[in-house]
């Protein structure tokens, strides 16, 4: 099953290309070469996919003059050429075709605004010949700084992959994070075990984990926050952003050392002592403290960089992942069920139903994830908006995992696209992996069956979320695809094995057999 989904997987990637309105000046002169963001309309003008059979032109710089007529210049002037103008006076039509009339191969637009899809007059769009192109004025002048003895530019649009290779990477990420936070989570409650301390039951710390989750109440209460908290995100977006950067960088650097000092114990690696004012001082803990907050005040100072800074965010987004599977713990497959159920709810309506309420039509959830505005630069492959000059960078919030689309080099130059995955869709599922993990510690499952079986799950279920992604080009909430996937397996390998009752009940299972033979003890004595 794993493989027919990876098959289908890469053979949508390999055959589904879509073209977008985005585009590439490449400019070169000798050895010397740059390329530029270009905004177009594919519906007017065709462009070569490849550098490789584009067409070369001159440029001849016009950016005095707006062309909305030939006066002043010579018939042919423009000749086999390609031009620049300003935008402005006339529509983009009419400037294609006194550029056209003039003889040249093909027209870019400077433009001192954003950067919109070219539109106007059908009938006249449908005259104009020659390829016509919106680029930043900015880049003009780059360009003329730049190769100031002369240029050769061409125009091309390479297809963007329906499927990009960010999916991919984001697929191993989240794959590897719930697997490896679910394994930890089984290790901590087998060692726990090995160490002779009896089985706890509904009251207190959970196994394997610092703090268990098994009041059905107290799930409903969690879920009710994080539905107050992301309203609150909503409508005060600019000031809590801040608070949740300074958690983030808090938390993530004690789970990043977490992460850190247990990969070192694992290996063997000493620790190493030493005493100060009477206390003993780890080395390798502090030398790790010190790696763990060095990567967090990094990311939190560069946390707008987009070229690269994403690799921080995943790693602490990563470590933060599996610090909360490991530490946090639920008690028993029912409240699983609970949880996963009314979070599957909460990810629904914030994603489908609050677009009827808000004034854009954009869920809160979406405009959350990816902050105020955001939508606005793209809104579907029919029409973008590239801003024309740099924007102050607008604060994101750093609970998704964030790996930049590969294939989208043309619109890379234009402004960085990201696929996206909320924390949220890895550490929810993954807590229920973690129990499939230490019920397979429990039962002594020498192939870890409910292990691996929820984690293939959780792998199809991820698989789904982006095949429909594609196919409806829009975010979908993962986990209305996650958690039915999860579940079901689950619930139907507990019941193949007859084990639903155990596995249902959980850590309180034991705890009620041992209730059940005192009281019928007690009762034989009596």
């Amino acid at each position: 099953m794993a493989r027919k989904f990876t098959f289908m997987l890469y053979v949508v990637y390999m055959f589904s290309q879509t073209n977008s309105q985005e585009a590439i000046l490449h400019v070169s002169h000798g050895s010397s070469e740059k390329e530029y963001c270009l905004v177009y309309n594919s519906s007017w003008t065709k462009l070569s996919t490849s550098l490789g059979n584009a067409v070369e032109y001159q440029l001849v710089n016009l950016t005095s003059s707006f062309l909305c007529s030939e006066s002043g210049l010579a018939p042919d002037a423009l000749r086999g050429r390609a031009v620049v103008v300003m935008r402005g006076e006339c529509d983009f039509s009419r400037k294609a075709l006194v550029a056209q009339d003039l003889g040249a191969s093909a027209v870019l637009i400077a433009s001192k605004t954003a950067m919109q899809t070219p539109s106007g007059n059908e009938t006249d769009s449908e005259k104009v010949k020659i390829p016509l192109a919106l680029m930043r004025y900015r880049d003009i002048l780059d360009v003329w700084q730049a190769f100031p003895d002369g240029m050769a530019v061409s125009l091309y649009a390479p297809p963007v992959p329906v499927v990009d290779v960010s999916l991919l990477v984001m697929l191993f990420l989240s794959v590897f994070t719930v697997a490896m936070g679910a394994y930890w989570s089984g290790v901590s409650e087998r060692d726990r075990l090995s160490g002779g301390h009896d089985a706890e039951g509904c009251e207190g710390k959970g196994s394997g984990g610092d703090l268990s989750l098994y009041s059905p109440l107290k799930i409903i209460i969690f879920v009710a926050l994080m539905s107050t908290m992301l309203v609150l995100m909503y409508f005060f977006y600019s000031w809590l952003v801040y608070a949740i950067i300074a958690v983030f960088c808090l938390a993530s650097a004690v789970a990043l050392h977490t992460c850190l000092d247990a990969i070192m114990e694992r290996i063997g690696c000493p620790s190493g002592s030493f005493s100060f004012y009477g206390k003993d001082f780890s080395i390798r803990s502090l030398l790790l403290a010190a790696v763990s907050i060095g990567v967090a005040v990094v990311w939190g100072v560069y946390r707008n960089e987009d070229r690269w800074i994403w690799i921080l965010q995943d790693l602490l987004g990563i470590a933060f992942c599996l610090h909360f599977m490991k530490t946090i713990t639920v008690s028993n497959f029912k409240i699983c069920v609970i949880l996963l159920s009314l979070l599957v709810l909460y990810d629904v309506f914030f994603v489908f139903i609050t677009p009827f309420f808000t004034p854009n039509g954009e869920s809160i959830m979406v405009q959350v994830a990816l902050g105020p505005g955001s939508t606005g630069t793209k809104s579907d492959d029919n029409f973008v908006e590239v801003p024309a000059e740099p924007t102050a960078p607008r604060e994101k919030l750093p609970v998704v995992m964030r790996v930049p689309r590969f294939s989208a080099w043309a619109q890379n130059l234009c402004a960085m696209q990201f696929s996206i995955l909320g924390y949220g869709d890895i550490i929810i599922p993954g807590l229920l992996v973690a129990y499939c993990h230490r019920f397979d510690i429990w039962t002594s499952s020498p192939k870890k069956i409910y292990f691996l079986s929820c984690t293939a799950a959780y792998f199809l279920g991820l698989i789904v979320t982006f095949v429909v992604m594609i196919m409806s080009k829009m975010g979908q909430p993962a986990l209305l695809y996650l958690v039915p996937f999860t579940l079901l397996t689950c619930a139907l390998v507990a019941w193949r094995r007859k084990e639903m009752r155990h596995f249902w009940a959980g850590t309180n299972y034991e705890a009620e057999d041992q209730d059940v033979t005192v009281e019928e003890n007690a009762d034989f004595h009596k």
